[in-house]
């Protein structure tokens, strides 16, 4: 698989357990949450118009995929139960996406952490002055 990932040769969506699942036909495996894509999602929601306007997204712990649309042989739509399907996920970016989890994963909780803010959405932080 080169740098790009290319198109995988099947994908499964689990609705249950929140993974999409990507394989490719040199026997490479992708597996993403869907925490993790809603809060990398590459609309103009999430992503902004342009660099510092990026829009941190909180409380996504329990968002689950309600369904999914290939778009093309260029990307796939995922749709989330919080209503979000504006992102088109080329298959170059979510093979980034998988290949870059970890430091993509501590670098979303480190920007929550700068701001106080939770992934848990029915978790909320109250500051208590000693």
């Amino acid at each position: 698989m080169g740098a790009s990932g290319g198109v995988p040769v099947d994908i499964k969506l689990h609705r249950k357990s929140g993974l999409l699942e990507l394989f490719y036909g040199d026997g490479n495996h992708l597996a993403l949450n869907a925490e993790f894509l809603r809060v990398y999602s590459p609309s103009a929601e999430v992503r902004g118009h342009g660099v510092g306007q990026e829009v941190l997204q909180t409380g996504k712990k329990n968002v689950k995929f309600t369904g999914a649309e290939v778009v093309g042989n260029y990307a796939i739509k995922l749709i989330f139960d919080d209503g979000h399907d504006s992102g088109l996920y080329t298959w170059e970016y979510l093979y980034d996406l998988g290949v870059n989890h970890v430091d993509y994963w501590q670098n979303y909780l480190d920007r929550l952490s700068q701001v106080g803010a939770l992934r848990d959405p029915d978790v909320r932080p109250i500051n208590i002055l000693l």
